[in-house]
């Protein structure tokens, strides 16, 4: 399975929203462009959308958002505790910035690998 080239928006997107968290660290996963925090992913661009991890209540929180669904980077294959933000979302500044800092917290507090 051939995986979608990151697209430009997406890459500036991550990069701007990831912007001044000195706890970040950016490598690739699944041949995008990904966030780290003490080698835990956390934040990704896939093609053109933008994925976050989250705790167990805010996956609540945040799966009542329209739009809103798990990461699949392979069809059939969600991944638990990932999910892809809708445009919506990601062109509400706010918005975007409170979901990406609670997924580096997230990130944060689990035991670094």
């Amino acid at each position: 399975m051939k995986m979608p080239e990151p697209s430009p928006a997406a890459l500036e997107r991550l990069r701007k929203l990831l912007a001044g968290d000195s706890r970040v660290q950016l490598r690739k996963m699944f041949g995008q462009p990904a966030a780290f925090v003490q080698g835990n992913l956390c934040v990704g661009a896939f093609g053109n959308e933008l994925f976050v991890r989250l705790d167990e209540a805010d996956a609540r929180i945040l799966s009542k958002v329209p739009g809103v669904r798990h990461f699949e980077p392979a069809p059939g294959r969600p991944m638990k505790q990932y999910f892809v933000l809708p445009r919506a979302l990601l062109e509400d500044r706010v918005q975007a910035k409170k979901w990406i800092a609670r997924s580096i917290e997230f990130a944060a507090n689990l035991p670094a690998k």
